[in-house]
Order: C-alpha cells, then sequence, then structure tokens
C-alpha cells in the first residue's frame, strides 16, 4: 500500500525544505511519494523543489507557468498521484507531519475511508493578550464556517478547514473537482458529504503563523468559502 502526499506550495522558500525533511523523517508502514506542486512561486522555491527531487527517489515535483492557486496546485497533485491513500500538506511549518500516524491509522484498520485532522478537538485556544494562539478572525471563521457545513450537509465535523484531510484515492476518482484556490476545502469537504461517506477526526497539533510570517488566507477566502457550500450544497 502507498500514501501519496501533496504538497502545494507558493512563495514557501523558507520553510517548504523543513517541511518535507519532517514528512521523510515520518516512519510510516507504508510506502511514500512526496508530490511537489509549485504554484508559479516568485522566490526560491521551485529551486529548494527542485534539490529535494534531485536527491530523493521519493520525491517528484511539477510547476505551474502561471499561479493557479491551492486548489488547482492539489489538482495538479492528485493528477499525478499513483497511492492508495492521498494526504494533504501544507507547505508552511503550522502543521506537523509527525501526526501521520494518528491520521492513518484509522484508514489502515479500516475504521474509516475519510479522515481529517481536527485543530479544535480537546484545544481551548486562548485568542487575546499574550499567548494567544490563533488570530481571532480566523478561528471565528473556521468555526462559522465548520457550523455552516454541517448545517448544510447535516455533519458533525469540528474544522472543515483543516489542512489535514486524508482520504482514499477510489473516492477521490467518484468525483470532479474544480476548485482553483482555496474553494477546494468547501468543495472536497461537500463533495465527500454528498456522496454518502463519513468523515472522521483525529486531534491533531497546530501552530498558526500571523501575515508577517507568511500566511495568505483572508477573510475574503472565508466569505467565498460560505458561498461555495451552498453552492455544492444545492449544484455540482
Amino acid at each position: 500500500m502507498k500514501l501519496s502526499i501533496i504538497i502545494p506550495a507558493y512563495n514557501e522558500e523558507k520553510t517548504i525544505m523543513a517541511v518535507v525533511e519532517k514528512v521523510l523523517l515520518v516512519k510510516l508502514p507504508l510506502e511514500k511519494e512526496i508530490i511537489l506542486v509549485d504554484d508559479c512561486s516568485r522566490d526560491g522555491t521551485l529551486k529548494v523543489m527542485k534539490a529535494l527531487a534531485r536527491n530523493h527517489q521519493a520525491i517528484s515535483f511539477f510547476h505551474h507557468e502561471v499561479n493557479k492557486g491551492k486548489g488547482a496546485s492539489i489538482i495538479t497533485g492528485l493528477s499525478h498521484a499513483s497511492g492508495d491513500i492521498i494526504l494533504i500538506q501544507d507547505a508552511d511549518l503550522e502543521y506537523n507531519p509527525n501526526d501521520y500516524s494518528t491520521l492513518l491509522s484509522p484508514l489502515l484498520s479500516g475504521k474509516a475511508d475519510v479522515v481529517y485532522g481536527s485543530r479544535f478537538l480537546g484545544k481551548n485556544y486562548k485568542l487575546l493578550g499574550h499567548g494567544r494562539i490563533m488570530l481571532p478572525l480566523h478561528y471565528i471563521g473556521n468555526r462559522a464556517l465548520t457550523l455552516i457545513t454541517n448545517l448544510l450537509f447535516g455533519s458533525n465535523i469540528t474544522d472543515m478547514e483543516t489542512c489535514y484531510k486524508v482520504l482514499r484515492r477510489s473516492i477521490l476518482k467518484k468525483f470532479t473537482l474544480r476548485a482553483k484556490r482555496f474553494d477546494f476545502e468547501p468543495e472536497i469537504t461537500a463533495k465527500i458529504l454528498k456522496n454518502g461517506y463519513n468523515i472522521l477526526e483525529v486531534p491533531i497539533t497546530f501552530k498558526p503563523r500571523s501575515f508577517e510570517e507568511g500566511k495568505k488566507i483572508t477573510w475574503r477566502d472565508g466569505l467565498r468559502a460560505g458561498a461555495y457550500l451552498l453552492k455544492y450544497r444545492f449544484f455540482d
């Protein structure tokens, strides 16, 4: 059995090397392939990807000549994935690959076909003052979008917007993904739920970064995500 780890990246020169090294170090009871997708970065991200691919047989990389967005990068990665299980990994250091065993365990044991890594299960985030963990607007936005998801699809998840979405490739073959940018999260979640699959959540570690550190998603993306949830509930 093989795991395909898709890592989309846009201007992540400072972190992509560290993320891939962490992924390579994770010990798993299945073969790994790492698919890097550069979304027309303006920094040295592509150069780092090329070096990683030269030094590691399990790594391949692909490059967009124009910036298309995170969703389009994931779809590019999916088109080249050969694994039985697909895992999405962000190119920053917010998510920890040491959580892979927790994420994969329900799939390998046959208890689930789709697993989401929840940033909120068992967590009490401090949103204001010294020691604040997550930007308040991002926290509120994530919780609101998850609530909308649950209301629209009758689900009971805690973190729709999580990067850590892990599922069998056979499921992905059953529907067409069209998302180009950050609408990937609501689209894939909507189509998983509309096709009758349950999402099992497991707790993960999370270290959010600020806009100064390179975070890209904004409140506008949150508004678009809400609109896409409505769209995919009743259309497509």
